[in-house]
């Protein structure tokens, strides 16, 4: 069997309007292409509306250990307006291929099966965790994936993730960790009324000031080791007053932390509130936590990623845990997790775009990899 072209392969997803939690046929894409190389594919829905329901992907090939994932995702954020050509028409122009997905990352997932294609005969255990929610709340998606995989006895060894984590050049940077994440709702209730007439009501717009000037005034770490230090973030203030001469009856505000692996989101959230309740006893907070701070210290896996770079791009990659969260901080829960992928300077943006040459060495990479974590069979 000729081995595919990871840029033949990442068109064909492109084309695919799976903008979260659709899927468009995507999943059949990447099923076709696993089947052909024999993988056993089992495809599942999970969940209903408003999230889902979301079509989920896990494929295997081999048995016993070592026990090597691929993960990565179908799904995709809204184009946007004002692209140079259709969003989901994949166009070559130069050395570029565009559209929605060529970064983040269907050109990741594409560069993997590929590999995979190169490698026919190993030993252990190879499989894809592909999921249609990623970009979107992440509730049934790789979360759903996981506990299929538990309720079966699938338990990986090493999982690579293909965001895309270079910075600057392919191969650049490895993730090795990431930090956490919550969002945390405060809502100060108060007593409407006239402004001229402030004794008859109650403004909360004054606690919630000063709750914002408590929180804005927090050093919560000052980082360690691997991690930036922890910061909060106030991401949005609401009091729905469209009257010059009216006290509000609520004020609201909403604020996010991400954090290293010094904190953890439940106790975030406790101080955030006891801060909350001194200044307002009768406030609400609310909150989600979006994902832990985790790490995988360096060791092996991410040795046998980085001698993979080394070999094809001819550079060391730094060990990294910068940047937002990814479906990683779940996987991390079963085994060690490295993420790495394309150059992430259009992800999101219009006229996304992978260069030619870095798709086809992420394929590369990938197959290095793969033959370094299983072996020969």
């Amino acid at each position: 069997m000729e081995p595919l072209d990871p840029v033949d392969l990442a068109c064909r997803l492109i084309a695919c309007r799976s903008v979260t939690p659709a899927d468009d046929g995507a999943l059949a894409v990447i099923a076709a292409a696993l089947e052909g190389q024999g993988f056993a594919v089992h495809r599942f829905a999970a969940g209903g509306p408003p999230d889902g329901p979301v079509d989920n992907l896990f494929a295997t090939r081999g048995q016993g250990g070592p026990h090597f994932a691929f993960a990565g995702h179908s799904d995709v954020v809204p184009p946007g307006d004002g692209w140079a050509s259709d969003p989901f028409v994949p166009a070559i122009r130069g050395d570029l291929l565009y559209g929605r997905g060529a970064v983040d990352m269907k050109g990741a997932v594409a560069a993997f099966i590929a590999a995979a294609s190169r490698v026919p005969d190993h030993a252990g255990t190879l499989s894809l965790i592909i999921t249609g929610d990623e970009e979107g709340p992440a509730t049934h998606g790789t979360v759903a994936l996981i506990d299929w995989m538990r309720d079966r006895g699938i338990r990986p060894d090493f999982c690579l993730v293909g965001e895309p984590t270079s910075d600057r050049r392919l191969g650049d940077t490895i993730k090795i960790g990431r930090r956490g994440s919550v969002n945390i709702w405060i809502e100060v209730p108060g007593t409407q009324g006239h402004v001229a007439y402030p004794h008859l009501a109650d403004n909360p717009l004054a606690p919630l000031v000063r709750i914002l000037h408590a929180l804005d005034d927090w050093t919560l770490d000052e980082g360690n080791a691997w991690f930036q230090p922890s910061n909060l973030e106030l991401t949005d203030i609401e009091v729905g007053n469209g009257a010059t001469n009216v006290i509000p009856g609520t004020a609201r505000a909403r604020l996010n932390i991400r954090f290293n692996d010094l904190q953890r989101g439940e106790e975030l959230i406790a101080r955030v509130t006891e801060v909350v309740l001194a200044y307002a006893p009768n406030a609400r907070v609310t909150a989600k936590i979006s994902g832990e701070a985790f790490l995988t210290e360096p060791g092996p896996f991410s040795a046998m990623v980085g001698a993979a770079v080394e070999q094809v791009c001819g550079l060391v990659p730094a060990l990294s845990t910068t940047g937002g969260t990814s479906d990683a901080r779940f996987l991390s829960r079963l085994c060690p997790v490295v993420e790495f992928g394309l150059v992430n300077a259009t992800m999101h943006k219009l006229d996304e775009a992978v260069a030619l040459a870095d798709l086809a060495a992420l394929s590369d990479i990938y197959t290095a990899v793969i033959r370094r974590v299983l072996g020969p069979a």
